[in-house]
């Protein structure tokens, strides 16, 4: 199988969750300031949502861009991915529902561990379809940026128990790491 079907699953898969997170959004109950005031947060967990779906999808865009072979193993591992971004759209809701509490940011954390987890499982996925003259293999290195993410989301965990901004900021930070495209890819394009 070759990438393109693979990439063409996941656009829309993606796009889909990006449609229903927005739609989980509210309008202030008043024309207010105050009742503008209270989605913010709300505002502001759907936007870190958005920008950590989009870095999936940038990087999976490169990192499909550059396989060249599609295993039963990838499959499997591309569902994984998918099965775990589009969870987000329901921990944001939880978070809406809840508020800025520890459980419900400490579960935002647990899908974002479990994102960043399958995605390099993904790529070990598509190297071991390609060997070791992969390109993928060749693009990623030994991946420090991954386990780096992955780190910051395993603190963050047990942290949103202590204070659930203290998490939010590592999620944050993790985002800001993978803002722009991994440019591992580009080099190597």
């Amino acid at each position: 199988m070759k990438p393109d079907r693979l990439n063409a699953l996941t656009d829309g898969v993606v796009a889909i969750v990006l449609t229903i997170m927005v739609l989980e959004l509210k309008f202030p109950a008043r024309p207010t300031l105050g009742a503008a005031l209270a989605v913010l947060p709300m505002l502001a967990a759907y936007l870190l949502s958005f920008v950590n779906i989009a870095i999936y999808w940038n990087n999976h865009h490169h990192l499909m861009h550059s396989a060249r072979k599609v295993t039963g193993g990838v499959l499997w591992a591309n569902h994984a991915l998918l099965f775990w971004l589009t969870l987000i759209p329901l921990v944001i809701r939880w978070i809406d529902e809840a508020g800025i509490t520890a459980w419900p940011v400490a579960a935002f954390g647990l899908v974002l561990i479990c994102c960043a987890t399958s995605y390099q499982i993904l790529e070990r996925a598509l190297i071991r379809a390609e060997g070791d003259e992969s390109a993928v293999k060749h693009a990623l290195g030994g991946g420090a940026k991954e386990w780096i993410s992955v780190a910051f989301y395993v603190v963050a965990l047990p942290g949103a128990f202590l204070s659930p901004y203290l998490a939010i900021a590592c999620y944050v930070a993790v985002s800001i790491i993978w803002l722009i495209p991994d440019r591992r890819f580009e080099r190597d394009a």
